[in-house]
């Protein structure tokens, strides 16, 4: 008869990589749909007026924003130094506001284009005569719930 070796112990066996592609193209699946990109490169200086009263509005994809006040440093010898109006990544006058909400409205579904909600984002230091402005021509595209951006007073 034969005599068997008794194998020494090799150690753990390998781990079975096979199924790591697989995993790893599912996370970067996953953060690529979950990851939101920024939705818009400020050109203004804002800095919101403090509130006491605040109420966080629920579906953000019904608010169309409208940024108000002073140049950034890098647009500021092309713009000057007065409060200019903000519309997505561009600086736009008191006339484009119509046109703008119009597109907004067009891109959102027929259902929500009702709750159109328009957010005024504005430095505390803008004059209010930019703001009246900026009612009036909401007042002609028929945008009429208004909502002003501030940060809550620390109490």
């Amino acid at each position: 008869m034969g005599k068997f070796k008794k194998s020494k112990s090799g150690g753990q066996p390998a781990i079975n990589t096979a199924s790591l592609p697989d995993i790893v193209f599912m996370l970067l699946f996953f953060f690529m749909v979950s990851t939101t990109m920024k939705e818009v490169d400020m050109k203004v200086l804002v800095s919101p007026a403090q509130a006491t009263e605040l109420v966080k509005l629920e579906r953000k994809e019904l608010v169309t924003f409208i940024y108000v006040g002073i140049p950034l440093r890098a647009f500021q010898s092309l713009y000057g130094t007065e409060p200019r109006i903000q519309l997505n990544d561009q600086f736009a006058t008191v006339k484009d506001i119509q046109s703008y909400i119009a597109q907004s409205r067009d891109n959102m579904r027929e259902s929500d284009q009702a709750k159109m909600i328009v957010s005024i984002k504005a430095d505390k230091e803008s004059p209010m005569g930019v703001i009246t402005d900026i009612k009036q021509a909401l007042r002609k595209a028929a945008a009429l719930k208004i909502n002003y951006s501030a940060n809550q007073v620390a109490q």
